[in-house]
């Protein structure tokens, strides 16, 4: 018999489903990314993205299909990351405007949302590239369409839209030869396939492992508890009620008094013609009970867990604390006057981060290469940044659109996100700032100032590949800039200076260096002497960066 709709707590299913099983693949999905480096993050991003969505879906008890797609929607909108991940969250944002208003989804409505998915995709990235994660989902969207006109069955429409996604995806080389030249599928579009397998294989009925998408407790939290939980002598609290079988007398009240308290503490034992009512607190309810049990029938069991219920309590009161200090916060922050610019940075290390704020930059984000942070992390620290104008310096190109989605669901503040895409472009933007200017003059003056700045990246391959025309080992040092790899070698200081040979030019004024937490400080100095030898024309401007995996993050000006 056909199957012809799909109700909401099927589609529940097969959200999770899909959650699951990209995330069971992240890892297999980050080693399709085109650039070896040791901070591959589709894969990783897409899930923690689609994660965010399954937090808020796992929470509701019986939802409907307006509330089930506004679950999925916001959640991915907010916890979207990286490039990948933002798009997932447009496309999955498309798909439930095309199902909220119906209780079941027949195959018109799916092919519909389907539409809507790859369309609301599109329109949020500036430059659609083709041979991306937006072609699988176009792919998708015309089939779905196609074969709509065919089959009212969804037996027949879902196995032919995967199949048909698989094929876009193995031509997604010939529309990018830089994947075609790593031998690899588009990471994204991959992801995306990922997603709708997982799905497609709760909609067949097949066992799903749930555990990855289930609601965690507070950690931290339950951490800082365990200690005092600890203290609890007895942990179960156990009542129940005996229907003696026989008369309870006062001697077999004491000699169950008596087994209780070899087992317990805070022990009532209350008899009342035939019933016994019994309260105790011990390690091992199953005594209480097998004992209990020798005097008659057992009702109204109740066992406790007071550990648990104690790091609960504490959970509750550190949750209560920390928003009765943010709210302090948010009042002590309000009363004070708006300034009218504020910034927000994204940086990674120690060093980045302390110039960040010695030039007045108000918020950083911990993130980067290493972890893209999601449109939630830019709401908060657009919120806690007491300004009337708030720029947004991403300062990676992975990070951009996290930040123009956060920017498109700010509504109180004029928010302008200046598209730097390495930390030297974000400090060259901040150094830039005219506090007497306005808001325009600034974002027109940084535009311009970061066209200026040329950047390089020193890091080691993770994998054999050939990309930008060159062969490169697993463990060889990579010189990256901002259109590829220009340098590879054994050497981390010959490999730099290789990639500098290439970024300096007649025009070329200074060089910024600023070494990663791997590199020792007199090392750092003894290879800036040996810049200035190279370049006795330049100015010679080196930090200590703290940034993990990148030996060393530079700037031409």
């Amino acid at each position: 018999m056909a199957i012809k709709t799909i109700n909401v707590e099927m589609l529940t299913k097969m959200f999770l489903a899909g959650a699951s099983n990209i995330e069971a693949k992240k890892e297999f999905i980050n080693e399709l990314n085109v650039f070896p480096v040791p901070d591959g993050d589709t894969g990783t991003n897409m899930t923690l993205t689609i994660m965010s969505a399954a937090k808020e879906v796992t929470a509701l008890e019986h939802p409907d299909m307006k509330t089930l797609a506004k679950a999925i929607s916001s959640g991915s909108l907010r916890g979207a990351r990286g490039n990948s991940g933002v798009i997932l969250s447009q496309l999955l944002r498309g798909f439930t405007k095309g199902i909220r208003d119906y209780e079941e989804v027949d195959v018109p409505t799916l092919a519909a949302a389907l539409i809507k998915a790859k369309d609301t995709a599109y329109k949020a990235v500036m430059k659609p590239k083709e041979g991306t994660i937006l072609t699988v989902a176009k792919g998708i969207a015309e089939k779905g369409f196609e074969l709509a006109e065919e089959t009212e069955n969804l037996e027949e429409f879902l196995p032919q839209i995967i199949a048909y996604a698989e094929e876009v995806l193995l031509k997604t080389p010939e529309m990018l030869p830089v994947l075609k030249e790593a031998g690899v599928v588009d990471s994204g579009g991959q992801g995306l396939l990922e997603v709708i397998r997982g799905a497609y294989d709760a909609f067949l009925g097949k066992e799903i492992d749930y555990s990855t998408i289930q609601p965690q407790a507070a950690s931290s939290v339950a951490k800082i508890s365990a200690d005092t939980a600890a203290e609890i002598k007895f942990g179960y609290c156990t009542e129940f009620i005996i229907l003696t079988e026989k008369e309870f007398t006062e001697s077999d009240e004491m000699e169950f008094k008596g087994y209780l308290e070899s087992i317990g503490d805070s022990i009532v034992c209350v008899a009342d013609d035939e019933v016994v009512k019994v309260h105790v607190h011990t390690n091992d309810p199953g005594l209480a009970i097998q004992k209990a049990l020798t005097y008659g029938q057992l009702s109204r069991m109740k066992i406790d867990n007071m550990r648990e219920e104690h790091q609960e309590k504490l959970i509750r009161d550190a949750e209560k604390i920390a928003a009765q200090q943010k709210a302090e916060k948010e009042a002590k922050k309000k009363k004070e006057p708006r300034k009218p610019i504020g910034f927000v940075a994204v940086s990674i290390g120690a060093g980045l981060n302390d110039i960040f704020k010695e030039l007045g930059v108000d918020y950083i984000i911990e993130g980067g290469q290493t972890m893209n942070p999601s449109t939630e992390d830019m709401l908060q620290a657009i919120d806690a940044v007491n300004a009337d104008c708030v720029f947004i310096l991403p300062n990676n190109k992975n990070i951009i659109l996290a930040a123009n989605q956060a920017k498109a669901l700010v509504e109180e503040k004029e928010i302008v996100v200046i598209p730097t895409k390495t930390v030297p472009q974000g400090i060259t933007a901040v150094i830039n700032f005219m506090p007497e200017a306005s808001a325009k003059e600034n974002e027109e003056a940084m535009l311009e100032e970061i066209g200026h700045v040329k950047t390089g990246q020193v890091t080691y391959a993770v994998r054999d590949t050939h990309i930008d025309d060159k062969e490169i080992h697993e463990g060889d040092i990579m010189g990256i800039g901002d259109d590829g790899i220009l340098s590879v070698g054994s050497s981390v200081e010959a490999t730099t200076k290789e990639m500098l040979s290439v970024l300096v030019d007649k025009d070329s004024e200074l060089i910024s260096l600023y070494y990663g937490e791997d590199v020792k400080e007199e090392d750092a100095d003894r290879f800036t002497a040996e810049i200035e030898e190279l370049y006795p024309e330049l100015d010679i401007d080196t930090h200590f960066g703290g940034q993990p995996i990148y030996y060393y993050v530079l700037a031409v000006e």
